[in-house]
C-alpha cells in the first residue's frame, strides 16, 4: 500500500469515529429532551388531576368560594321563607305568647271579612305605621278580578292571609261536607291568587266543630278566634268612639288577639288604635313570626 493510500484509510477511519459520536451525542441530546418533556407531561397530568379532585371536593379556592356562595344563598332564602318563630297562639284563650323570655308588651292585630271595600286601605295605613296584621278572608270577595287584584296587593306587601270561609255561614249549622267546601275550597281559591295557602283559621262568629277542627289541622292552619273587638257594635261605629274603646278598653292585655272588621269607621280609625297601643308600650305582632303547626 502506497502512502498516500494509507493516509486516505487513516483519514476515512478517523471521519467514521468522528461521525460516530456525533451520532452519539445527538441521541443521548435527544434522549434527554425526550426525558425532560415526559417528566414535564407527568407533572401537567398530576397537577391536573389535583385540580380536578380540589373542584370536585370543594377544597380549591374557586371550589370553596361557590360552596359558600351557595351555602349563603340558601341561608338567605331559608331566612326570607321561614322568619325564625318568636310567638303561638294559646288555643285555651286565644292570646299570642312570647317563645323568648321578654319583658314587652304584645298585640295581634287580625282584620276579618277582607277583602271587601276598605281592606286595601287599612293595608296602606298598616303599611305606613310599620304594623303586621292578619287579613281574614271570605271566598265570595275574591271571586271578582278585583277581589284577586285587592287580596293580592295586600299579600304582596307582606301581610297574612287567614282563611275566614267562603261564605261567611255558621259552621255549626252546615254538614262535615259542607264545613269541608267552606274551608278547602277556599284555601285552593287563595292559593291560586297568592301562590301561598293560609296559615290561619277563623271561623265566622267563632263556631267551630270539631269537624272543623279536624280540617283546619289537616291543612296544616293555626286555629284562632279573638280575645275582644268593638266594630260590630253601634255605639262604636264611629271613628273616635272606636279608637277610645280598642286602646282603653280593660280587656287590653298583653298577648290581646284584637280582631277589626272590614268597616268604614274602622279604616278611618285603626291609625288612631295603633299609635295608641304603640303608646301605651305595646308591640304589634309579625304574623309570620308566629310558629306554625308542627
Amino acid at each position: 500500500m502506497s502512502k498516500s493510500s494509507f493516509y486516505l484509510v487513516i483519514i476515512f477511519a478517523v471521519l467514521i469515529i468522528i461521525a460516530g459520536c456525533t451520532t452519539t451525542v445527538e441521541q443521548e441530546e435527544i434522549s434527554d429532551q425526550e426525558a425532560v418533556e415526559e417528566i414535564e407531561e407527568i407533572e401537567e397530568k398530576e397537577q391536573g388531576n389535583s385540580d380536578s379532585k380540589e373542584f370536585e371536593s370543594g377544597e380549591g379556592e374557586s371550589g370553596e368560594n361557590e360552596s359558600t356562595s351557595k351555602d349563603q344563598l340558601t341561608e338567605d332564602n331559608i331566612s326570607e321563607q321561614e322568619p325564625k318563630a318568636l310567638y303561638k297562639v294559646n288555643e285555651t284563650n286565644w292570646k299570642v305568647e312570647s317563645l323568648t323570655e321578654s319583658e314587652k308588651n304584645i298585640v295581634l292585630l287580625t282584620i276579618d271579612d277582607a277583602p271587601d271595600k276598605y281592606s286595601t286601605d287599612m293595608a296602606d295605613t298598616l303599611n305606613e305605621l310599620g304594623a303586621g296584621a292578619i287579613f281574614f278572608v271570605n271566598g265570595h270577595f275574591i271571586e271578582s278580578e278585583k277581589g284577586q287584584a285587592d287580596l293580592k296587593r295586600i299579600h304582596d306587601m307582606g301581610f297574612e292571609i287567614g282563611n275566614h270561609t267562603m261564605n261567611h255561614p255558621n259552621l255549626k249549622e252546615l254538614s262535615e261536607e259542607e264545613q269541608y267546601r267552606e274551608i278547602v275550597e277556599l284555601n285552593d281559591l287563595i292559593e291560586e291568587v297568592t301562590g301561598e295557602r293560609p296559615r290561619f283559621f277563623r271561623a265566622p262568629f267563632g263556631a267551630n266543630t270539631a269537624y272543623t277542627e279536624s280540617v283546619v289541622r289537616d291543612e296544616g292552619m293555626i286555629l284562632m278566634n279573638w280575645t275582644y273587638g268593638y266594630d260590630w257594635e253601634a255605639e262604636y261605629m264611629e271613628k273616635e268612639a272606636l279608637a277610645d274603646i280598642m286602646v282603653n278598653t280593660p280587656l287590653l292585655t298583653n298577648g290581646a288577639n284584637i280582631l277589626m272588621h272590614d268597616r268604614e269607621w274602622t279604616m278611618e280609625a285603626i291609625e288612631d288604635i295603633v299609635t295608641g297601643l304603640k303608646e301605651k308600650g305595646y308591640d304589634i305582632v309579625e304574623p309570620r313570626e308566629i310558629k306554625g303547626l308542627e
